[in-house]
């Protein structure tokens, strides 16, 4: 939805919404003074309906950019062709709710109960001054104005999706760890990308279903209707890389050996590599230090490194997909061709490291190069990026309030979706 569609939506104060709030709980409690609230086509951007009981509520057409809606009961509420991206919905009660034709990219919905919803395909539709309702295109495209539910990039772990009815939904690149979908009906979804660990799916009608490149570690398919599905790329037990353990090292030992090296700069012990294993299930390797390590096309998928100490490093080509690298400090470390997609990084530090020249000539600085790398609905809130280098990344979808992008290199960035205005730009190199 653009600015102009928005600008024909009638603008509601937090205000006005709780006052609507406040008539619709009457109206539930059959109480005097009860109105349903009929809150469609409204412009509620910002606005929270926290803890609200909305249940049976109309908001057709409606603007729900950045609400929050978090532990709100929303019970066969009707979310017809809203946009809803980049909302809270976690802990939301959602079932049966009508969500064809939605918007939710961005959004999360981490535990989140949407049984039985309606996520099929919806129009946009349009009112008239005659108040009837009319198709009306999304952003303003010409054509057909029949539009796929859209889920991409949103969190949904924990989510029941039991029964639900998503016919061409989309849910690529979307975290649904843990997801329950039992006896659900996705045919011809998108799932590109997402992460469907330890989902389960038993009964569902997965036929014609985009399930590329899609993580089914742990997933439960019990009695899946598979047929015409696109499986390439698909991403379970990782058979072609050995873990730790399977490799004979010790990472006790490894870690004394790394400790010498770093504190002799080279002489003494060896350098911590990592290399092509597979570290999903690695135990506390946040506390392990790791300055200036090796991993190329290591596997960290899943792993808490939140504060880890990962400068210098080499990093080339590994995943941290659905990584919480909260706090991480990663400066002057080399991230090429890495997938991060998903991955938590509110206050990491990505900035170029310094140093002392050694003849006293001034400052080198070491920048922290993520060149060609997958960051897609990654979480860079308040993350220091200065001096780095992103050309090629793909930023798709990803948050960067707060982010310092200063004198950053995003020569031919891909950035749909990504809102840089709420980032610092300064002297960066955008296409």
């Amino acid at each position: 939805m653009t600015t102009d569609e928005n600008s024909s939506l009638k603008k509601l104060s937090q205000r006005e919404l709780n006052e609507a709030l406040n008539k619709h709980a009457k109206f539930m409690r059959s109480q005097k003074g009860g109105q349903r609230a009929m809150l469609k086509f409204c412009d509620m951007t910002g606005l929270s309906f926290k803890k609200a009981d909305l249940s049976q509520a109309d908001l057709t057409g409606s603007v729900l950019v950045n609400a929050d809606l978090s532990n709100g009961d929303f019970t066969s509420c009707c979310f017809f062709a809203c946009d809803l991206s980049n909302a809270n919905l976690s802990h939301a009660n959602f079932k049966r709710a009508d969500f064809r034709g939605a918007y939710v990219a961005g959004a999360n919905l981490t535990g989140a109960d949407l049984a039985s919803a309606d996520l099929r395909e919806g129009k946009i539709m349009s009112q008239g001054s005659d108040g009837l309702l009319s198709n009306r295109p999304r952003n303003n495209q010409d054509g057909e104005a029949s539009f796929n539910t859209i889920f991409t990039g949103a969190k949904l772990s924990e989510t029941n999706l039991s029964g639900v009815k998503a016919i061409s939904a989309d849910f690529s690149d979307a975290d649904m760890t843990g997801v329950t979908m039992s006896e659900a009906v996705f045919t011809g979804g998108n799932f590109e990308g997402a992460n469907l660990t330890d989902a389960d799916l038993t009964g569902s009608d997965l036929s014609d279903a985009n399930l590329q490149d899609t993580v089914m570690r742990g997933t439960v398919l019990n009695a899946v209707d598979m047929k015409g599905a696109k499986l390439d790329s698909m991403i379970g037990d990782d058979l072609t890389k050995q873990t730790l353990e399977q490799s004979g090292q010790d990472i006790e030992e490894i870690m004394a050996n790394h400790s010498a090296w770093v504190a002799s700069g080279g002489k003494n012990g060896a350098q911590m590599d990592l290399s092509g294993l597979d570290m999903r299930d690695a135990i506390n390797l946040r506390s392990v230090p790791m300055t200036a390590f090796k991993a190329l096309e290591t596997n960290f998928m899943g792993q808490d490194l939140s504060k880890a100490q990962m400068q210098s490093a080499t990093l080339d080509g590994s995943t941290f997909r659905d990584c919480k690298m909260i706090g991480a400090d990663l400066r002057g470390s080399s991230l090429q061709n890495t997938v991060l997609n998903r991955a938590e990084l509110k206050g990491a530090k990505l900035s170029g490291l310094r140093f002392d020249s050694p003849n006293g000539a001034g400052v080198r600085v070491q920048r922290t190069n993520l060149s060609g790398s997958k960051m897609r609905y990654a979480d860079l809130q308040n993350c220091d990026l200065k001096d780095s280098i992103l050309m090629g990344c793909d930023l798709t979808g990803a948050k960067l309030e707060g982010c310092d992008l200063r004198r950053a290199d995003l020569t031919g960035a891909i950035l749909d979706k990504t809102d840089l205005s709420a980032a610092n730009t300064e002297d960066a190199i955008l296409d």
